[in-house]
């Protein structure tokens, strides 16, 4: 394989487990080198990675690590929003228990870190790549994840209108919107709207799913490896669908 990504170096947030350890391999293996952050690392994470504790839900959280993962690399070319998720699965009425930090974690960590890279990709001259991790979930109004629908869809937004700002930088932004991926937090996820709607039983979570199957996080990997690299040097402002065909909008 070609190793496309020599010299390149990447952040990938959220990068312990899951997705996001998935994407850090990835890059890895393209030949990047890559710092991963989330609150504390996992049998998971990267040993190849240079992993840096902190908690992105914060704005001091995203400061201080934007300012260590610079000191590491000496700057930037990839950056991966992929810190996230839901916590609680609650009522859409029930707006002082999470709300605050789904928003947080879910859509101003990647406001603030971009605001915290985009100087150091733009003082570097030649461009560079930042992906945010979006949802299929904010093709709905399932109540139970309102609030985390929510933060997605307000990622979107300002997912294509960053793209359009930075495109004069040589900067591309590009999205991906999983649909029902098989990682520990989506098995927390699942496990909490079953408990919120009382399901009892082994849920059939592929169903549904043309494709007859729940989407491994090699999946979105090898699409965000596609993403970053010179071979999708004119895509920008894009959200990729990967869902194994479950979304039948257009």
């Amino acid at each position: 394989m070609d190793r496309e990504l020599t010299g390149k170096r990447a952040v990938v947030t959220g990068g312990s487990r899951g997705i996001g350890a998935a994407i850090a391999r990835k890059l890895l293996a393209d030949g990047a080198t890559v710092v991963t952050t989330a609150r504390k690392p996992t049998e998971d994470t990267p040993s190849s990675s240079t992993f840096v504790p902190s908690d992105l839900s914060t704005a001091d959280g995203v400061r201080e690590f934007a300012g260590t993962a610079l000191e590491i690399l000496g700057g930037v070319d990839i950056v991966v929003n992929n810190a996230g998720g839901c916590r609680t699965f609650q009522s859409a009425l029930d707006i002082e228990r999470d709300w605050q930090f789904t928003m947080d974690i879910n859509f101003l960590s990647a406001v603030r870190l971009n605001s915290a890279l985009v100087p150091a990709m733009r003082s570097g001259g030649s461009g560079g790549v930042i992906v945010h991790m979006s949802s299929i979930a904010t093709t709905s109004s399932y109540p139970v994840i309102l609030h985390y629908a929510a933060a997605k869809a307000a990622l979107e937004v300002y997912h294509k209108g960053l793209s359009a700002e930075l495109a004069a930088d040589g900067i591309r932004v590009v999205a991906l919107s999983p649909g029902n991926v098989m990682t520990p937090g989506a098995d927390e996820a699942r496990d909490g709207i079953a408990d919120y709607l009382g399901t009892t039983g082994e849920a059939d979570w592929a169903e549904g799913i043309p494709l007859g199957r729940i989407g491994r996080t090699e999946d979105i990997a090898e699409a965000v490896g596609f993403l970053v690299s010179p071979r999708a040097s004119w895509i920008t402002g894009s959200n990729l669908v990967i869902d194994g065909g479950r979304l039948a909008a257009l």
